[in-house]
C-alpha cells in the first residue's frame, strides 16, 4: 500500500476551501462605477422562467417583406433557437404561428437584470443571424484567432435555398443530404473557393454568427452553383435543421418585434429561497450525523461535500473557462440536493466499511485502505446507474443542438422534438454532482482521510470509529 503524506491534507483542504468560496462569492472588481466580473458566483446564475418569470415576445416579417413561406419562418425559429443555445438558455419555448406568420418566444431574465424591462432583454437576441461560407473550418483556428480569420467566401445573400432531399450519390447508397442552391452573385466566388479547397483537400465552414454549424470536405469544383452537403445526416430531421439554419441565415427580410411583455414565474423566489435553506439546513443536519457517527472520517465527509457543492455552482455559473453559464431550475436544485444525497451514500458506505475492518482487528492503516477498496465497487456501480439516467434526460429533454440530444439522436428522433430546459437542468445538475461524486466522495475523501491518519494523535482507532486503542496495543 503506497502511503500519502502528511501535507497532503493541508493541500487538498486548502485547495478545497479556497474553490468553494470564490464558487460561492465570484470576484469581480471595479473601476469607479465599471464592475468587470473575472469568475461568476451564485449571485450570477441565471434563474429559469419558473423562478424568476422572463419575456413573451412575438417576432413577424418587417413591412417590406413578401412571399415569406413557412420554409422560411422555419428558419428564423432556427436562428432565435441557435442564439438561445448559443447562450447555454435552455429554459425556452419558441412556436411558430404559420397562420398569422408570427414566432413567439418566450425565455427568463438575464442574471443581475433588475430593471425587467422586456425590450431590452428582447435585445439580448440581437438582429437577424449573419450566415457565411469561409475557406477551412474552426479545426484550424489556434490562439487567439476567431472565424472572422477564415477567408470569407459567401454571405447569407449568396444563397438561393437549402432543402433537406434523400440522395444516392454515385456508387453510394441512399442518404439524407442538403440540397444547395446559389445565386448569381456567389456563384464564381463558390467555383473558386471549392476548386482551392480540392486542391488542397480542405472544407469550406458554414457559419452562424460566430457558431459553426457544418464543415463539409470539398470532393468537387463546383461551376454551376450547385451543391450537395451529405455524409452527417442520420434522419431526415438532421438534415432539416441544418437546411432551416442556411435559409434562416439567408432571408430576404428582417424580424421585428411585434409585442412583448414580462412572464411572472410559476413558483417564483420565494421558492427558491425555500428551497434553498431547507438545502443548507439539511446539509449542517447530514454533516452533524456525519461528525458524530464517523468521527474524524465523516469530518473529512464533510469537507468533501462542501466542495462537490461548490463544483456544481461552479458548472451552473460559468466558473469554468470550457463551461458556459446555465440556466438554473427548480428542478435543477432538485438534482444538486439528490446528487449531495448520493455523495453522503458513498462515505456511508464507505466508513461503514473501515468501521468493519477496524472491528475485525485491522490496524488503521489496513482498515483504511480495504474499506476504501471494497466500499468503491459498491460506490461505482450506484453512481454509474445514476449518471446514465441523466445522460437519458439530458438527451430527451435537452435542445437538439446538444451533446447528449446528438448522441442519443438514434433513439429520440422517432418521438419527435420535446425541449424541456426545467427537466434537462435536473438532468444536468444531477450529472455534474455524480461525476463530482467521484472526485470528492471518492479521491479527495480518501487524500484527506489517509494523510491525517499519518499524525500521531490521530493514530487511535477511536477517531475512525472503533475501538479505543489500549496502551501497548497496534496501530
Amino acid at each position: 500500500m503506497k502511503q500519502v503524506k502528511k501535507p497532503v491534507f493541508f493541500i487538498v483542504f486548502i485547495l478545497i476551501a479556497v474553490f468553494t468560496y470564490f464558487a460561492i462569492a465570484g470576484f469581480s472588481t471595479y473601476y469607479g462605477d465599471i464592475k468587470t466580473t473575472h469568475i461568476r458566483g451564485v449571485a450570477d446564475i441565471r434563474w429559469g422562467i419558473d423562478i424568476r418569470g422572463g419575456v413573451d415576445v412575438t417576432f413577424t416579417p418587417s413591412e417590406d417583406a413578401v412571399d415569406v413561406t413557412n420554409e422560411d419562418l422555419d428558419g428564423a425559429r432556427s436562428i432565435i433557437e441557435t442564439r438561445m443555445v448559443e447562450k447555454n438558455i435552455t429554459d425556452y419555448e419558441i412556436y411558430v404561428d404559420q397562420n398569422s406568420k408570427r414566432i413567439i418566444c418566450r425565455f427568463p431574465w438575464q442574471s443581475g437584470d433588475d430593471s425587467f424591462d422586456p425590450e431590452q432583454a428582447v435585445k439580448e437576441l440581437g438582429e437577424t443571424a449573419m450566415l457565411t461560407f469561409r475557406k477551412g473550418y474552426s479545426g484550424q483556428l489556434t490562439g487567439d484567432q476567431t472565424y472572422e480569420d477564415l477567408e470569407l467566401v459567401l454571405t447569407g445573400s449568396d444563397v438561393a435555398k437549402a432543402e433537406a432531399k434523400y440522395y444516392t450519390p454515385p456508387n453510394e447508397e441512399h442518404q439524407w443530404v442538403v440540397d444547395l442552391t446559389l445565386n448569381d452573385s456567389g456563384k464564381e466566388s463558390f467555383k473558386n473557393a471549392t476548386q482551392e479547397a480540392v486542391e488542397n483537400n480542405d472544407r469550406i465552414s458554414i457559419w452562424m454568427d460566430d457558431i459553426e454549424i457544418s464543415a463539409p470536405t470539398v470532393n468537387a469544383v463546383i461551376s454551376d452553383g450547385k451543391a450537395i452537403i451529405s455524409g452527417s445526416f442520420e434522419t431526415a430531421d438532421d438534415a432539416k435543421a441544418l437546411a432551416d439554419k442556411i435559409n434562416g441565415g439567408s432571408l430576404p427580410f428582417k424580424l421585428v418585434t411585434d409585442s412583448f411583455s414580462t412572464i411572472s414565474p410559476t413558483l417564483g423566489m420565494g421558492a427558491r429561497d425555500a428551497m434553498g435553506l431547507a438545502g443548507v439546513i439539511a446539509f449542517c443536519l447530514i454533516s452533524l450525523m456525519m461528525i458524530v457517527m464517523y468521527r474524524l472520517p465523516g469530518v473529512m465527509a464533510v469537507i468533501s461535500l462542501a466542495g462537490q457543492v461548490a463544483g456544481t455552482f461552479a458548472a451552473i455559473t460559468g466558473f469554468f473557462a470550457f463551461n458556459d453559464s446555465f440556466t438554473m431550475t427548480i428542478p435543477g436544485i432538485a438534482g444538486i440536493i439528490l446528487a449531495v444525497g448520493m455523495g453522503v451514500d458513498a462515505n456511508v458506505i464507505t466508513n461503514e466499511r473501515i468501521k468493519e475492518e477496524l472491528r475485525a482487528g485491522k490496524t488503521i492503516d489496513g482498515s483504511l485502505y480495504i474499506g476504501f477498496k471494497r466500499a468503491f465497487s459498491a460506490i461505482f456501480d450506484g453512481n454509474i446507474t445514476m449518471l446514465i439516467i441523466a445522460v437519458i434526460l439530458m438527451g430527451a429533454f435537452g435542445t437538439p443542438d446538444s451533446w447528449c440530444s446528438i448522441i442519443l439522436s438514434p433513439i429520440f428522433t422517432w418521438f419527435g422534438v420535446s425541449t424541456a430546459g426545467s427537466i434537462y437542468a435536473f438532468g444536468y445538475t444531477l450529472a455534474v454532482g455524480v461525476v463530482l461524486n467521484f472526485l470528492f466522495g471518492i479521491l479527495t475523501t480518501r487524500l484527506m482521510t489517509m494523510s491525517l491518519s499519518r499524525f500521531k494523535p490521530f493514530r487511535n482507532p477511536v477517531f475512525y470509529g472503533g475501538k479505543k486503542k489500549e496502551e501497548g496495543g497496534a496501530a
